[in-house]
């Protein structure tokens, strides 16, 4: 009898531990590779009150343009313009991929409908991002096109606009190699080196498209510290451009071969704070020939006879601050921006100088540029509504060659923009 209760006991255990083994949930196995699309469809509804300096259509709009007088005395460029645009829908794709060299390793590569210039190419798709990036404990290694560094993709402005706080804010992409290392939980230094791609830097009178970068062995060399804990992010950078706009002075009388550079520096600072219900953003930049992050600026040229074309930096300022809701249905937003053309340091009137910078229109020159904003998005699930009404004051003036600064005959023009983005995310 004792013999029957032990085996029944012993078959109860049994059947026991089989009825618990029965019913562990397998550990899931981590994808390989693992492919994500994602993008947005995206129509802008625009109206302006007057002509200016512009990208695609109107779609991105720059400063207003100086005063055009006709016959009778009557401004050309003070005509209204109106325009329905989907060029900036966007398509990308995150690929993660197995371990390399012990490093975690992901890629992108996105494009949208912008086109790359006026004209036959707008609505034909063109490269955003195109990078892979290894990232271990504390180093990270990016390889490929991606954004200009001292465009910090946390803080930037939150504007319906396309513009994206464009002529205050550094806006474009590079190929590049960036190394980004953690000192601390908090804090990270990151160093790139790369090439002006999208959008390029000036040209001289005998070049090309970007051949001031390309003429150049030495690459633009970046360096900025950035803090980030979960409310607050804090940083300051600077970089060194060495650009070689021609290689030889392109007469046909008396060629001169030419190993002149125009060589600048610039530095930046900027931050943000943010928590549930609000965030704010701003940002300052200054420095030499920032005309390849769409803002004022450039570089001046000096010829004297008999010698080849020498160059100085044209000097920017620029800020910009951004306050906006983090509401999750509907979040109003303002912006403010300002930029100022600090010219050159190059004033020698003897010479014969040329002007190689955005913000020149014949004789005349942008002095500052102020742009003042407010939104509001009305967010659903993935659909968002955002009407935005935006004014745009240019001060133009009489060029100064030599320096490339406005001098006298200013004045201020402004143009008032209303328009309303619609976006579906997935």
């Amino acid at each position: 009898m004792k013999k029957n209760y032990v085996l029944l006991l012993l078959g109860l255990t049994i059947g026991k531990g089989f009825a618990q083994t029965a019913t562990v949930a397998p550990v899931p196995v981590e994808k390989e590779w693992d492919v994500s699309l994602y993008g947005f469809i995206r129509t802008d509804y625009i109206w302006d009150t007057r002509k200016s300096s512009q990208v695609r259509e109107d779609n991105l709009n720059l400063f207003p343009l100086d005063e055009a007088l006709d016959v009778n005395g009557d401004d050309i460029n003070k005509a209204a313009q109106s325009n329905f645009l989907s060029i900036t829908s966007r398509l990308g794709v995150k690929v993660k991929g197995p371990n390399v060299w012990g490093a975690k390793t992901t890629g992108v590569l996105e494009g949208d409908f912008f086109g790359n210039f006026e004209g036959s190419t707008i609505g034909l798709l063109r490269l955003r991002h195109g990078y892979v990036n290894l990232d271990w404990a504390k180093t990270s290694l990016t390889m490929g096109q991606t954004w200009y560094p001292q465009f910090i993709p946390e803080v930037f402005p939150g504007v319906a606009n396309f513009n994206t706080g464009i002529m205050f804010n550094p806006f474009g992409w590079a190929t590049q190699v960036k190394v980004k290392q953690m000192l601390t939980k908090d804090i990270s230094f990151t160093a790139v080196a790369y090439k002006e791609r999208e959008f390029t830097t000036q040209t001289a009178a005998t070049g090309s498209q970007n051949s001031a970068s390309l003429n150049s062995v030495l690459p633009t060399l970046h360096g900025q510290f950035q803090y980030k804990s979960k409310s607050v992010i804090l940083g300051v950078g600077g970089e060194f451009k060495s650009l070689q706009p021609l290689t030889s002075n392109g007469s046909t009388t008396n060629l001169l071969v030419s190993n002149e550079k125009v060589n600048s520096t610039s530095f930046f600072g900027y931050g943000k704070y943010s928590n549930e219900k609000i965030a704010i953003k701003v940002y300052g930049i200054t420095g030499g020939n920032l005309a390849n992050f769409v803002m004022l600026g450039g570089f001046t040229g000096k010829t004297e006879e008999g010698k080849v074309e020498t160059y100085e930096p044209i000097k920017t300022t620029a800020f910009w601050v951004d306050i906006a809701s983090n509401g999750k249905s509907i979040a109003p937003g303002v912006f403010f921006g300002y930029t100022k053309n600090n010219g050159s340091s190059d004033d020698n009137s003897t010479a014969t100088f040329a002007n190689y910078s955005r913000g020149v229109s014949g004789s005349r020159v942008v002095d500052k540029v102020w742009r003042a904003s407010g939104r509001v998005d009305f967010k659903q699930n993935k659909f968002r509504i955002s009407p935005e009404i935006e004014y745009t004051v240019a001060t133009w003036g009489d060029l100064v060659k030599s320096n490339g600064k406005a001098d006298t005959n200013k004045k201020d023009l402004g143009n008032f923009r209303t328009m309303i983005s619609c976006s579906y995310s997935f």
